[in-house]
């Protein structure tokens, strides 16, 4: 049995000291030192907290790989890149690309998937896919190739409800909202997200009631909340049913945003990096959905100045909500990065919480997020001396 001494373990509820953790592949205990035994082989967290494993699920790329591309050792890249920022699950998330791409895509990352939830693989557990697109509104694309949006097909989600977790349509095009009905009948254990929509706020509450549960990166590519027309912003933060996500990189959202939204969204709050093949990587040009991006410094742009993903961390999203929030406890901030986005997919009954009989995924960091260890089911995938 190993064992997590001095640390500051962040809980659901709250961030102790003078703890341990005992864990084999699971955690089986939460105590204190003395009941220890002398077997155990002693993990010193050195006064770092320690986390549960983060779970991005919404991810691009990462170090010059993308989850479209359709490429093994790309997945198996990123799945290594973002171990080093804390994360131990994810959903490597699609675009809006042909559907031969898609699909060749969905069968690299079903292998990929495979080989993750073996022990020895090197980087985060693949949990399943994100479909972003191509159910979604030309008008809202952003960053997303129109010719390949489609409407809303259940034959599609049907076909691979076993590895989808979560995709995004525009309740308001023509046929969706039936679809969704349709998806959301057959396949509850599926998020239906809305996004990349010119939804009304009438509209949006439509699609809640047809079975929309969660919400793509609040604010970008939807309709705002203005007093007549609260907008889907306006229903998303209305909405107790509604995950909302947010990419708290300070570019995409407005930093003074951040405690509105924490405040409304309360444990319904999910931090997502949106991240692209750039994140990782120097200043330059890079490509998403097969269109040319321009990142400089957090901003990831198409030519004509369309904000086009990002370049964030998850554990700098993180730190981000944590220092633009006032008195927001650290164990709440960790919580939109673990317990709820691992709740939204159906997963929080061994993911994303330091519990009893959860999968042992750790992570240990400084006050900074920066991340020292990663623990992926008791068996340590990235680590680094602290400094």
């Amino acid at each position: 049995m190993n064992a997590i001494i001095n640390g500051k373990i962040v809980l659901e509820g709250a961030t102790v000291e003078g703890m341990a953790i005992r864990f084999d592949k699971k955690i089986r205990a939460i105590t204190t030192h003395d009941r220890l035994e002398k077997g155990d082989t002693v993990i010193d967290a050195q006064g770092l907290y320690v986390l549960p494993g983060l779970v991005d699920m919404h991810i691009h790329g990462y170090l010059g790989e993308d989850a479209s591309d359709g490429k093994p050792d790309g997945i198996r890249k990123m799945a290594a890149g973002i171990a080093k920022n804390g994360v131990t699950s994810w959903l490597p998330t699609t675009m809006t690309v042909s559907m031969a791409e898609l699909e060749k895509a969905f069968e690299v990352i079903r292998g990929v998937k495979k080989e993750s939830e073996k022990d020895d693989f090197d980087g985060a557990q693949i949990l399943g896919i994100n479909s972003e697109g191509p159910f979604i509104n030309p008008a809202k694309k952003g960053a997303q190739a129109a010719e390949h949006i489609l409407p809303c097909d259940p034959a599609f989600i049907d076909k691979y409800a076993d590895l989808i977790r979560v995709f995004t349509v525009a309740p308001e095009m023509k046929g969706n909202l039936a679809a969704v009905r349709q998806i959301h009948r057959e396949h509850p254990e599926v998020l239906i997200s809305i996004g990349h929509t010119s939804a009304t706020f009438d509209e949006a509450q439509k699609a809640v009631r047809a079975g929309v549960r969660h919400v793509t990166h609040l604010f970008n590519a939807q309709t705002p909340m203005m007093h007549r027309d609260p907008g889907v912003v306006g229903a998303a933060l209305g909405d107790s049913k509604l995950t909302t996500e947010l990419i708290a990189d300070t570019f995409h959202v407005n930093k003074a945003l951040f405690k509105i939204v924490s405040e409304l969204k309360k444990d319904k709050l999910v931090l997502i990096t949106d991240c692209t093949r750039a994140g990782g990587m120097p200043d330059g040009e890079y490509s998403l959905g097969g269109q040319p991006i321009y990142v400089k410094g957090i901003e990831c742009r198409l030519k004509d100045g369309t904000i086009a993903g990002s370049v964030l961390k998850l554990n700098e999203a993180v730190r981000n909500l944590k220092q633009n929030v006032s008195r927001l406890p650290l164990h709440k901030a960790v919580r939109a990065a673990s317990l709820t986005p691992a709740a939204a997919i159906g997963m929080d009954k061994v993911k994303g919480s330091i519990a009893d009989g959860k999968d042992a995924d750790f992570c240990f960091a400084d006050g900074d997020m920066n991340i020292f260890r990663t623990i992926l089911r008791g068996r340590t995938i990235y680590q680094t001396e602290v400094r």
